[in-house]
């Protein structure tokens, strides 16, 4: 089970491993431990033995095999799957099983994955500070009392505890990024529209993005071939080629344009073990070739709740239904979330939006100096496992939703590519991340840096300590 999904997938291609002996480990690691971190809400079993069995016959029959065939994928419950239960972390959904995949599960499958079963995450990609509605409180393997990060949540805990091959999370304001940087792994936000979100429940239309969580850079590329391109269901989706994501790994670094985003590195509001990690992965891409400089956007530090304006008022649009007639059935503090969205003056919207388009346009000049920009991708390691009930005045509610500066939103914001990778530990042996970010359609760029990076440190190949759950 410590084998990177692309070398995996290299042995069932050669006849060195058997399909169903792999599913056949991951779902008894999967009865061992998921009992304590609940990274499941769902496993499929019988279908998963299945398909492995098919896998199986396909290998010793010589047929083409597709570049996931054999891998056992996991995938954020807010992603539709065919005959399987889905409910987006919430109650409201309970009994909901769609007929047909989600695009990027149908792809990913038709290029040979496995699926083992439904991963556990906040409700409806919104509910932090809010309890688990299925399975248990997702918790960190690194450290139990830890939290592994929110919303796609299970899908960080799978890939770092081993519980599946490949996954599959959902980005909005950085869900794929954060959970990655806590947990230890690999996680990637595709540019806006290069990932079909046919069949992933949204929460914001206009920056919700779904993407690879894997153990390596290597592993997050394999998987975006197969996900991204042009999908009719989705009009959203890019049209543009999809490009070979692996062979763009091959070139190294040399000339690359790499800035540290100051806005990201202010010891005021970052720990200092988490910006002296990220300092070092910079330098280590300038021995690696790369052109390494200071990068700033002063707007980063004006952004406020602008951000938040959006991404909010989004969801409450796309859970006004639901709001009207079940709001008992929400978590206390994604039902505030969206109930003051709601009330959100139509100007104070609209504001946002000017913001948006001013902030997209000064964010792309940046690459016309950098080709990826990196900082931190959390300003801290995972705190402790944190439930909130409600708000018990104005300063805790300023302190709460002040909007404070997130390194994972302007990414999000603008629609570019981002990755979180790891580049360290903490002094009480907790993961950080780093992320790396590029222009529109450039996760070339993105997975190309973090390839090398990772290929010339160690920190991707750690794993926690299991042993004692069983």
């Amino acid at each position: 089970m410590d084998l990177s999904g692309s070398e995996l997938a290299r042995l069932i291609a050669a006849k060195a491993v058997s399909p169903l002996e792999v599913v056949t480990g991951y779902l008894d690691r999967i009865d061992r431990l998921d009992p304590q971190l609940h990274a499941y809400i769902t496993v499929c079993r019988e279908e998963a033995l299945a398909g492995a069995r098919e896998a199986e016959r396909a290998v010793l029959r010589g047929e083409s095999l597709g570049p996931l065939h054999g891998l056992p994928l996991a995938v954020k419950d807010q992603f539709d799957t065919a005959g399987v239960l889905t409910t987006c972390g919430s109650t409201i959904l309970e009994g909901y099983v769609p007929t047909t995949d989600a695009t990027a599960v149908a792809r990913a499958k038709e290029a040979g994955a496995i699926l083992l079963g439904k991963l556990n995450m906040t409700e409806f990609a919104a509910g932090m500070g809010d309890r688990y509605k299925y399975s248990g409180a997702a918790k960190n393997p690194w450290n139990l009392e830890r939290s592994p990060g929110a919303s796609s949540s299970g899908s960080g805990i799978a890939i770092a505890a081993s519980l599946c091959s490949i996954a599959l999370g959902e980005d909005t304001g950085g869900s794929i990024r954060g959970p990655a940087a806590l947990n230890g792994i690999t996680g990637l936000r595709p540019t806006w529209g290069r990932v079909s979100r046919h069949g992933m429940f949204p929460f914001s239309w206009s920056l919700d993005a779904g993407g690879p969580m894997t153990r390596t850079v290597e592993d997050a590329a394999l998987v975006l071939g197969v996900i991204a391109g042009h999908d009719p269901k989705d009009p959203q989706t890019s049209r543009l080629p999809t490009p070979d994501y692996l062979h763009g790994l091959k070139d190294g670094l040399e000339g690359v344009r790499v800035g540290l985003l100051r806005e990201f590195m202010d010891p005021s509001d970052a720990d200092g073990e988490v910006l002296a990690a990220v300092r070092a992965a910079a330098s280590q891409m300038g021995e690696l070739g790369a052109d390494v400089g200071e990068a700033s956007l002063p707007m980063l530090e004006e952004l406020g709740t602008a951000p938040a304006i959006i991404s909010e008022s989004d969801g409450a649009a796309a859970h006004r239904q639901w709001l009207n007639d079940r709001p008992e059935e929400y978590g206390a503090n994604i039902r505030r979330r969206l109930l003051a969205a709601s009330l959100l003056p139509s100007q104070v919207v609209h504001k946002a939006a000017r913001m948006r388009a001013l902030f997209r346009r000064e964010w792309l000049k940046l690459f016309e100096r950098f080709d990826v920009l990196i900082s931190p991708t959390s300003p801290s390691v995972a705190g402790r496992i944190e439930y909130v009930e409600g708000v018990t005045g104005r300063a805790e509610a300023e302190r709460r939703f002040g909007g404070g500066k997130s390194a994972t939103f302007p990414a999000a914001w603008a629609g570019s590519p981002a990755m979180s990778l790891p580049c360290g530990f903490s002094s009480d042996d907790m993961p950080i991340g780093l992320q790396v970010m590029a222009s529109h359609f450039r996760e070339d760029l993105v997975l190309r840096v973090g390839r090398h990076y990772q290929e010339s440190t160690t920190w991707h190949a750690m794993r926690p300590e299991l042993g004692f759950l069983g």
